[in-house]
């Protein structure tokens, strides 16, 4: 496995296993952090309409000089999108800022009651139309997906949410992949001043392999065969986030690492069932 290594998604499409995040970058720091990311071997990133820099993403892909089809751009759908049903004029819009005519991935971005229903048809109808290689949703919890799965006539490719060494989510992501939907790592890391990069454990682990915590961390969700999206703008930790597929962790240190889990959200504002944004 390298960098280019990727997922296949339930309706045949290939996800790299790593990308970029780019919440709460700002535009010029986006351009540069996408540039610097497809530089050093990245072929995925992961926006959002909310974070309002899908193009400076658009202008950090086309700068890099690389073709468009050679990048896969995730971007989502907003609740307030949802609330007003404009999801057809808020997916033009991202097209229009990304300056492409389709995207790799769209999700829901959350699972907004009485609205992700009707939306997800939208979504449905957008991948009828092409304009979306893949549907999925994000910050679904299982309750949510089986609702969803009662009505839709296209089964998510993706669910994407936190996940950490703290937060190992292991019933969702059992029920995920028993339904064939991908997993994908938010906050893999933990985010920002996250406790789980200066773990001792961890970092006793990652001496174990030459690596640091960060690495070894990345390297648990891929073997757990989870998509991951380290965010940074910082191009040193954009190509250490890359460099986890040339070792293995053993079975103890994947059980060591997993038992850490006390279902802990680092982000505690964000907990899925109680969306009120």
């Amino acid at each position: 496995m390298d960098l280019s290594s990727s997922k296949t998604l339930n309706n045949g499409v290939a996800m790299p296993y790593v990308g970029l995040g780019v919440w709460l970058a700002e535009d010029e720091e986006t351009v540069q952090a996408v540039k610097w990311a497809l530089e050093a071997g990245y072929r995925h990133i992961d926006t959002a309409k909310i974070y309002n820099n899908e193009a400076a993403v658009g202008r950090g892909v086309k700068e890099s000089g690389l073709p468009r089809e050679k990048v896969f751009i995730t971007t989502k759908l907003w609740n307030e999108d949802m609330r007003v049903g404009r999801q057809m004029e808020a997916f033009e819009e991202s097209l229009k800022a990304l300056n492409t005519d389709y995207v790799d991935l769209y999700l829901i971005h959350w699972a907004v009651e009485d609205v992700y229903i009707p939306s997800w048809k939208v979504l449905e109808q957008i991948y009828k139309d092409g304009r979306a290689k893949a549907i999925g949703v994000c910050n679904f919890q299982q309750h949510h997906l089986e609702k969803l799965m009662d009505v839709a006539t296209v089964k998510p490719a993706i669910n994407q949410f936190e996940c950490h060494p703290f937060l190992s989510q292991e019933p969702l992501v059992a029920f995920c992949e028993n339904e064939g939907i991908a997993c994908e790592a938010w906050g893999p890391l933990g985010g920002k001043g996250s406790p789980l990069v200066s773990n001792p454990e961890l970092v006793a682990i990652g001496i174990k392999y030459g690596k640091t915590a960060a690495q070894v961390i990345l390297r648990w969700h891929i073997q757990r065969g989870v998509i991951v999206l380290p965010k940074s703008v910082h191009q040193e930790r954009i190509i250490a986030n890359s460099q986890i597929f040339d070792f293995s962790l053993s079975d103890a240190d994947m059980q060591s690492i997993s038992a850490m889990n006390h279902n802990k959200r680092l982000h505690l504002s964000l907990d899925p069932d109680k969306v009120t944004w």
